[in-house]
């Protein structure tokens, strides 16, 4: 499609692939499609760069070794006048420090991405002060951001949005059973795997899932610089038999629609998780901790199971409970899908977001 609409380049300085990264491309896409200009620019090698290679996006290699990194910002300043971007939306902290400068220097609009729910101290928050809005993925980090001091007007919400062609009640999890010889009860994690994402707790409620079902099988899916500490535990704990650790996959809505429950065990910090409305959308029942945007999405015993963090106990009491009632696990997951229909789709998330683009840049959307 003909590009109608102002250049966006989207900035990421980190070099792994989680929901963050996957975000962007759906975000890149969306906005080709829609007819305005987008670009991604990441770090020379990294997952994001290739991924947006691979997908026919396009994107920009620059370096960004550090906040400090002066021939980053030159190179981002740069490329900003080559390809006469009107606005910058940033991502992370090194490139927040490097694109947001650089456009500031060139009279550009800033717009700042938040996707997780780490506490932002007051010290540190000036570069939320570079940007001209700053977009949360969820209430509970809109929050933090505006307690670190950043005017609430500048703060705006805008949850993760599914795509409801990928993700939907007709997606069959047949082929990733077949693939992984899965035929009684599956219960799933799917995220980077890091210490944030709950997995030591996820282990120890399999052992105490199993000792109650024992034809129980556990996914874990994803990769991550925990990948390798994750498989020793699986071994030393004696779950080998019944922990599968796939390693990333992209048939994500293939995967969700295998399994029985989707557990989400996050410790410390989570956005307003994609995983758990991916679950909805397909008709899978979920579990949560109460952390970060996590309830905004999951309501105990209404759209789902919502559990203390780190506490495996009472993670495993819910994942049972769901196995055990599959009618009532079913209604929750019918209700989270009407939740994610009303809200959370990709359309929902890019009409919030290209307004925000369109009133800085004076404009219609």
């Amino acid at each position: 499609m003909p590009t109608s609409k102002p250049l966006i380049l989207h900035t990421e300085s980190s070099r792994g692939l989680g929901g963050q990264e996957l975000r962007i491309l759906t975000e890149v896409r969306w906005l080709l499609d829609a007819g305005w200009g987008a670009l991604v620019a990441g770090q020379p090698g990294s997952h994001l760069v290739t991924e947006a290679g691979a997908a026919g996006l396009p994107v920009v290699e620059i370096a960004m070794r550090g906040a400090t990194d002066l021939r980053a910002l030159l190179a981002l300043r740069r490329l900003m006048r080559r390809r006469q971007v009107a606005l910058v939306h940033t991502h992370s902290s090194v490139d927040s420090w490097l694109a947001g400068l650089a456009a500031r220097s060139l009279g550009r609009r800033v717009v700042r991405g938040r996707h997780v729910s780490i506490p932002i101290p007051r010290r540190r928050a000036l570069v939320y002060r570079i940007a001209d809005r700053v977009l949360t993925t969820g209430e509970a980090i809109r929050q933090i951001v505006i307690a670190a001091g950043v005017p609430a007007a500048r703060v705006i919400s805008v949850p993760a949005g599914i795509d409801t062609r990928r993700f939907h009640p007709g997606v069959s999890g047949k082929t990733v059973r077949d693939e992984l010889g899965l035929t009684g009860p599956v219960v799933g994690l799917v995220a980077n795997i890091r210490g944030s994402k709950g997995h030591n707790d996820f282990l120890e409620a399999a052992r105490r899932v199993l000792a109650a079902m024992p034809d129980t099988r556990f996914l874990i899916v994803g990769a991550g610089v925990g990948f390798d500490e994750v498989s020793r535990r699986v071994r030393e704990m004696g779950l080998a038999a019944a922990v599968i650790m796939t390693g990333f996959r992209r048939d994500v809505p293939e995967v969700m629609a295998a399994l029985d429950v989707l557990a989400l065990p996050s410790t410390r910090s989570e956005a307003t998780s994609q995983v758990i409305p991916q679950a909805f959308a397909v008709g899978t029942p979920a579990v949560g901790t109460a952390v970060g945007g996590i309830p905004e999405i999951i309501q105990d015993g209404v759209t789902g199971r919502l559990v203390a963090p780190g506490d495996p106990a009472a993670l495993a009491g819910a994942i049972l409970a769901l196995l055990r009632d599959p009618a009532a696990a079913r209604a929750m997951a019918e209700a989270g899908r009407r939740l994610v229909l009303e809200r959370l789709t990709v359309d929902a998330m890019m009409a919030t977001t290209t307004r925000v683009y369109a009133d800085l840049l004076g404009r219609a959307p």
